[in-house]
């Protein structure tokens, strides 16, 4: 008689801890999701719908991610609060928003003068990356992952001519994160507008240079119209966006669907990059042949140095802020000049070697 209960109730066990995991599985999650972006914004907007999409179909429904863009939260810049808060379970945006927050967080974008897209992939899922930015939101109650990849962008719209330093003394810009506090060392006024204020602050002269993403975006706002000079990049050699996820939510969700959710993050974000060079490409044509007046210019020598020389000397007083800044500064530096000895006899070498046949 022992012997059956002690069955009776093992098997009772097993079965009630069956049922528990199959009714987890079966579970249905839906989580909302704040982006910066407006409604149906190019590139960026469709990275957040083709994750939620990726999400959904992989999981057969049981996790479907409904998106509120910046029309709807009213808060384009609120993002990080509103996910760690827990008002949204996620957010879709770029994480040198957040440095007059948290200054670590700017480091996790593109740097100036740093990485290149596939360098910056590498060291976040093979490098510290990931591991460094998990740092820095853990205590914000946020996971943080990479969000998708514009690759090099433009140096921005200029309505006047650059030819020296002196030329951008007291010069008003819409340049974000690090590379706006290079440009303030230079002389200029740096300054943050969301993207759909952006043509009319330019029109209006609130602004005197605009720097947003490359030609397929940028000739949507139709700085053309507007501004003949395009500079060439320096300042995002490789601009990352992110997605925040709430700790809690993650938290609550099965393995299954955190991995699921991580799948479609990584997946979408990868496809950005893709669709980036493939809309540029695109859009630069469509420039070159309906906008003649806009000129393609680098910056000069003096002013391109005066960047260079006030990005190492923002990058020594940045690790000197604290602990987790320097061990980021060191790791992101290290990593570039390994990397970039390969891509200097690899990627470039082939471009160096395609410009001498052409």
């Amino acid at each position: 008689m022992k012997i059956r209960s002690v069955l009776s109730a093992a098997v009772l066990a097993v079965a009630t801890t069956f049922a528990a995991t199959q009714s987890l599985a079966q579970e249905r999650f839906t989580l909302r999701l704040a982006e910066t972006w407006g409604p149906n914004f190019p590139i960026f907007g469709d990275t957040s719908k083709r994750m939620a999409k990726l999400a959904e179909e992989m999981s057969d429904g049981r996790l479907r991610i409904r998106i509120d863009s910046a029309n709807k939260h009213k808060a384009p810049f609120g993002v990080f609060d509103m996910v760690k808060a827990g008002q949204y379970d996620l957010g879709h945006s770029a994480s040198y928003y957040w440095k007059g927050k948290v200054p670590e967080t700017l480091f996790f974008t593109s740097m100036p003068f740093g990485m290149t897209a596939i360098e910056q992939y590498a060291w976040f899922y093979h490098g510290d990356g990931m591991d460094l930015m998990q740092e820095v939101y853990e205590p914000h109650n946020m996971l943080s992952f990479p969000g998708g990849n514009t690759g090099i962008q433009m140096g921005g719209w200029f309505r006047k001519e650059i030819n020296s330093l002196e030329d951008l003394k007291g010069l008003k810009m819409r340049i974000p994160g690090f590379a706006g506090e290079v440009f303030a060392e230079v002389g200029v006024s740096p300054t943050n507008i969301p993207p759909g204020e952006l043509y009319t602050a330019l029109e209006r002269n609130t602004i005197d240079a605009v720097e947003w993403v490359g030609p397929a975006l940028d000739l949507r706002l139709g700085f053309q119209q507007i501004a003949d000079y395009y500079y060439t990049g320096w300042h995002e050699p490789a601009t990352e966006l992110q997605f925040l996820v709430n700790k809690d939510t993650w938290e609550e969700l099965p393995a299954d669907l955190q991995a699921i959710l991580k799948t479609a993050m990584r997946v979408s974000a990868y496809d950005m990059l893709v669709q980036s060079q493939h809309a540029n490409a695109e859009a630069w044509a469509n420039i070159k042949e309906e906008y003649p007046n806009v000129q393609i210019k680098n910056f000069p020598e003096d002013v391109f140095q005066a960047m260079y020389d006030a990005n190492k000397k923002l990058l020594k007083e940045a690790a000197g802020r604290n602990e987790l800044a320097a061990r980021i500064v060191e790791s992101q530096e290290n990593y570039l000049d390994k990397t970039r000895a390969y891509t200097d006899i690899s990627t470039r070498a082939y471009l160096n070697t395609m410009g001498e046949v052409e």
